[in-house]
């Protein structure tokens, strides 16, 4: 039975995959076709012809290797007489049918993000509801009702943007005796003597859920505190009545040790508070360690550390949340290509097709823990990320991409000459050489991940 489940998800896998293929060839079709250019072939597939048939003047061909597809214009690699070949047609109908692979395959992601996004039963907002009683972010200042709307310069318009932008924040040294480090320390300290204690005590149910907001409400006075006295005393409070509900005799209430400096992940926030626009700088969010190794390596991830308001389903609210991930999804892929350059991320933050394969397994390996359902689930959110990737990434205006082809265009739209037909061949074929190469070696580096163990996201 679990042979059957694997091979039926790697077959699901495949015609996911298969689908942004032909969506992608389909977009340069349908519009050549619209705009009277003669198409030769239209594929599915490379290598060697398994299948096919021919109708009208185009042949439409089945390949033996699911790794690409093409769309054969007339006239597309080289100079034509054919009045109807691709290089007769007029400038603007040539560029629109270049971009046209790149605009469907944006378009099959909102398709197939509608039918992700629509099986949930609410959506999450960016607007805070409450805060863990640990909070750090509520020590710098956030407070619950404020709606987050950028994060360190990246714009936040749905959880999804404010996971990418926690999860991209960079350490920073500040000031180790500062309040707001104090009320910090203070808040882990308050909820450490009620983990312990709750834990010694296995407080559970009604009455662990009462401590815990008690607690919480503890904890937004030390978080509120204008002052270290008025932190201290407030985590005196808080502790002591800890202390005496469990009936503690013999205590010491906890002690805060300053240092010079700390390691933080913080971050500029601008938030919507009561109809206005505010700029919380430096605020902190919640640190821990994912793995013994990673505490070894005193490598700390970061994570929300207050809770947000539900978005109640309905068909206008899966629109919107259909339309602003996928949008998001597009400029995550922007921001990251942007940040690689600037070198934000390293060559080891890339993946190529066996990084990819690899992901998809592991993401449907996690979600066949709990059902089948999940694990397509899951394979469908990857292709969605391939898919606006493809698009994206498509639309880059460098040589042998669509975007390189529809610059060449560009430049002939603006001088009224096109460039000549041997130099655009030279520098596609230079473009697709080294876009060759690079696969190559990131496929290399893949595999070399995936021996030692230190592929992303193992």
């Amino acid at each position: 039975m679990q042979v059957l489940t694997t091979i039926a998800l790697i077959v699901i896998g495949i015609l996911f995959f298969m689908l942004i293929i032909f969506s992608h060839e389909f977009g340069h079709f349908i519009t050549a076709k619209l705009s009277g250019v003669k198409v030769n072939e239209f594929a599915i597939g490379m290598g060697p012809r398994l299948f096919g048939f021919k109708k009208g003047e185009t042949e439409y061909t089945f390949r033996l290797f699911p790794i690409g597809g093409y769309c054969a214009m007339e006239g597309e690699d080289e100079d034509s007489d054919e009045p109807r070949a691709f290089n007769n047609a007029k400038i603007w109908k040539r560029m629109i049918i270049i971009i046209a692979g790149a605009v469907m395959n944006i378009i099959l992601g909102f398709i197939l993000m509608f039918a992700y996004t629509v099986q949930a039963d609410s959506y999450a907002s960016t607007t805070v509801s409450q805060f863990a009683p640990s909070s750090y972010s509520a020590n710098c200042g956030l407070q619950a009702g404020d709606k987050i709307i950028e994060i360190n310069g990246y714009s936040v318009w749905n959880m999804r943007d404010l996971q990418f932008g926690i999860a991209t924040l960079q350490c920073k040294e500040v000031d180790g005796k500062s309040l707001e480090v104090y009320k910090e320390d203070c808040t882990n300290s308050a909820y450490d003597v009620y983990a312990d204690l709750a834990v010694k005590n296995k407080l559970e149910g009604e009455k662990a859920q009462e401590f815990y907001d008690l607690l919480c409400d503890g904890c937004a006075k030390i978080n509120a505190s204008m002052s270290k006295e008025d932190a201290k005393k407030y985590l005196d409070i808080a502790c002591t009545s800890l202390y005496e509900y469990f009936d503690v005799k013999d205590y010491t209430l906890p002690t805060i040790t300053e240092k010079d400096t700390r390691q933080r992940f913080v971050a500029d926030l601008k938030v919507v508070r009561d109809g206005e626009e505010i700029t919380l700088d430096d605020v902190q969010f919640f640190t821990y360690y994912a793995s013994e190794e990673d505490k070894a390596t005193d490598k700390p991830s970061v994570s929300f550390d207050f809770y947000v308001d539900e978005i109640e389903k309905n068909f206008g609210a899966v629109l919107s949340q259909t339309f602003t991930e996928t949008c998001s999804m597009a400029k995550t892929v922007w921001t990251s290509l942007v940040w690689l350059v600037q070198g934000r991320f390293s060559f080891t933050d890339l993946s190529g097709p066996v990084g990819i394969a690899s992901a998809v397994t592991q993401v449907a390996s996690q979600g066949l823990e709990s059902s089948f359902g999940d694990a397509v689930n899951n394979i469908l959110f990857v292709m969605i990320l391939i898919t606006v990737n493809l698009g994206i990434v498509n639309m880059l205006p460098f040589p042998a991409l669509d975007g390189g082809r529809f610059l060449f265009l560009l430049i002939e739209w603006i001088f009224r000459k096109p460039i000549p037909r041997k130099a655009e061949q030279i520098v596609n074929t230079a473009g697709l050489v080294l876009l060759m190469l690079f696969m190559l070696v990131v496929s290399l580096k893949d595999v070399w991940q995936l021996i030692t163990g230190t592929l992303p996201g193992m």
